[in-house]
């Protein structure tokens, strides 16, 4: 008989209370297999922390290999007598742990790795990974009912991996809580582009090959990596406020319609770096794919990847992420809409800032656009479920009470708190109780009232 989901929940729980209670008596332990987020328990790991990661991987679009080997870097937080990876369905041919090889086993998606001497706590190691295999991508109903994660492409691949397949190709501590920085060198076929995270550092042609070297130098969550590859125009240069741009558009989609990718993309950084604060990474850019089956984008760090782009609304979101996502990174899944109602607000401020539209207009057109009884007003928007942390009222009803708070609050202390937000959490982790707090000590208002009826009750609220 399978146990129900909270029964589940409750044995993760009770194990995770075992582990600590095991490792403050300072004796090694095994690691967690997961840091027990309600909507995916065993994605993460418990006992260290990453810090970062060195991926080597070498795809073959041909026949869809991939060939990998990645070094982890970590400090152990507690003593472990061995700890877990997240990898999905790849063939892992060899572990080391600190230089020597290791033992491991696996339990579906979870690699147990046990190294010759138990690693103390506080301690740096490094755990390398050799692998291989053909990586497919993820389905079901999480991500608009589409494929996700390492998807195959007429000519390469489109790597979007939110909310958890970047164990689809890259064995990790998969889960926003755990955020490193990272190297990323792609091999690829000769005349293709393989593009990544942060900064390239170098790009070489050796025999039938390409050789990219990509590097990361602020945390990032593991579902941000990307290592897309395919056939693309590439523009690069900076914004009119110095920030550097790299645009990668795949040629098939050049004479799509659309908007400009690289004008909206300058435009929309550096005024995002007004109202938000400082641009929080070294580059910022797009990839542009000939992907029509993914039919959703994703805020890839620095280089927001798209399946095509059809208005300039969508590069907007995906941007505003950068800050609210990217930058500042949600604790536990439940908490998503500090991503999504984030960027969405922001296209009713990019329409409020172009002149066709103010935010009070676009939060009407939301609000009146469903009746009371419509299934939108039943989610409740501070845990929508995992099934449903994708749907529209994690959005809209979202972006909705950022709206409220705004006309709560007031204008002046609004645009005081969105920067603030992001410079106290940059680079961290954050969870909606940390934002009413945060609200409240901007404006000097007691808001409870305002986000437990927008975001903890179900039902339409009256206005």
């Amino acid at each position: 008989m399978a146990l129900s989901r909270s029964a589940r929940l409750g044995a993760v729980a009770t194990a995770a209370a075992s582990f600590l209670a095991v490792a403050a008596s300072g004796a090694p332990t095994p690691g967690a297999p997961g840091i027990g987020d309600p909507y995916f328990p065993r994605l993460g790991n418990g006992g260290f922390d990453a810090r970062h990661y060195d991926l080597s991987v070498a795809y073959d679009p041909g026949t869809g290999r991939l060939d990998g080997r990645t070094t982890l870097t970590a400090r152990a937080t507690r003593t472990l007598s061995s700890f877990d990876l997240d990898l999905q369905r790849l063939r892992i041919t060899r572990v080391e742990v600190d230089g020597r090889r290791a033992a491991f086993t696996r339990d579906g998606d979870e690699v147990t790795v046990t190294p010759r001497r138990e690693l103390r706590a506080g301690r740096r190691f490094t755990v390398t990974v050799t692998y291989g295999g053909t990586p497919r991508p993820l389905g079901g109903p999480i991500v608009f009912g589409s494929e996700y994660g390492w998807m195959k492409t007429a000519d390469g691949v489109f790597v979007a991996c939110e909310p958890n397949a970047a164990s689809t190709w890259f064995p990790s501590s998969d889960h926003p809580s755990d955020k490193a920085t990272y190297d990323i060198r792609i091999k690829a076929p000769r005349g293709l582009t393989a593009v990544s995270n942060g900064r390239l550092v170098s790009t070489y042609d050796k025999g039938g090959s390409t050789y990219t070297h990509w590097q990361e130098s602020r945390p990032m969550a593991t579902y941000l990596a990307t290592a897309t590859v395919g056939r693309f125009d590439v523009r690069t240069g900076r914004t009119p406020g110095g920030i550097p741009v790299y645009v990668a558009v795949d040629p098939v989609l050049k004479d799509a319609g659309g908007p400009d990718v690289y004008a909206v993309t300058a435009a929309a950084t550096d005024y995002w770096s007004k109202v938000f604060g400082p641009y929080p990474f070294e580059e910022t850019g797009a990839i542009v794919d000939d992907m029509p089956q993914a039919g959703f984008s994703l805020e890839v760090q620095s280089k927001p990847a798209y399946s095509a782009v059809r208005d300039e609304s969508t590069i907007v979101h995906e941007l505003a992420h950068q800050w609210f996502g990217d930058s500042v990174s949600v604790a536990r899944w439940k908490d998503i809409w500090l991503n999504e109602g984030f960027a969405t607000y922001a296209q009713w401020l990019w329409a409020e800032h172009r002149g066709t539209r103010t935010a009070h207009d676009s939060f009407l057109a939301a609000y009146g656009a469903r009746a009371a009884d419509d299934p939108f007003w039943r989610i409740v928007v501070a845990d929508p479920q995992r099934d449903t942390m994708f749907s529209s009222a994690v959005y809209q009803r979202g972006a909705m009470t950022l709206q409220m708070l705004r006309e709560r609050i007031g204008d002046r202390a609004f645009f005081r708190l969105l920067p603030a937000w992001t410079e106290r959490h940059r680079y961290g982790n954050a969870d909606t109780a940390d934002f009413l707090r945060l609200a409240e000590r901007v404006s000097g208002r007691d808001l409870d009232d305002l986000f437990t009826r927008w975001l903890f009750t179900p039902g339409k609220p009256a206005l």
